[in-house]
């Protein structure tokens, strides 16, 4: 039973469920995917990053998206837009990311989820202006903010990344409606 707030051309975007918590806990154990994190997720993390989600989808109606392969039904990891709230000259925002698993890179997901994102994000939630934010060292992932349209405003460093000086230096993206 399909329960999609939006597809694109190849996936579907939902709210969360307990099943994606072991699945979403794999893609966060895995190095490859959390290169540019301090550390990897354990499992009770990710269950209470889940949970904000979904908080955050019942108070918002948005929030990093569940997403699934439509073709498959297979859940890849989430993309969407989310409430950030660490200490910034820009914060609070609306952010938007993404975290696939490995397996699914290179295929155009993160580009193609991410548009439809934005899509929603303005023209059914009524956002005026969404940030992106990544380390410096983190070039696939500005990659994806240059494709969907997003324009640098700056880089600087991440007050929650200030123990990891490799990544501490942060870029800052953003687009308007």
């Amino acid at each position: 039973m399909e329960n999609y707030l939006f597809k694109s051309e190849r996936l579907g975007f939902r709210n969360w469920t307990a099943h994606d918590k072991i699945k979403m806990g794999r893609i966060n154990a895995d190095p490859k995917v959390m290169e540019y994190f301090p550390t990897s997720i354990s499992q009770k993390q990710t269950d209470a990053f889940i949970d904000r989600m979904k908080t955050q989808f019942s108070e918002n109606g948005y929030c990093y998206f569940a997403v699934e392969k439509l073709k498959t039904k297979e859940f890849i990891g989430f993309i969407g837009i989310a409430k950030q709230t660490f200490e910034s000259d820009f914060t609070p925002c609306v952010d938007i990311g993404w975290r696939l698993a490995k397996t699914e890179w290179g295929k155009g997901f993160a580009t193609e989820g991410a548009k439809k994102c934005l899509e929603y994000a303005f023209d059914k939630i009524g956002l005026q202006n969404i940030k992106s934010i990544c380390p410096k060292v983190n070039e696939k992932s500005e990659k994806v903010m240059k494709k969907i349209g997003m324009k640098k405003i700056k880089n600087f460093n991440h007050p929650l990344l200030s123990k990891c000086t490799d990544l501490e230096e942060c870029v800052l993206y953003e687009i308007e409606k």
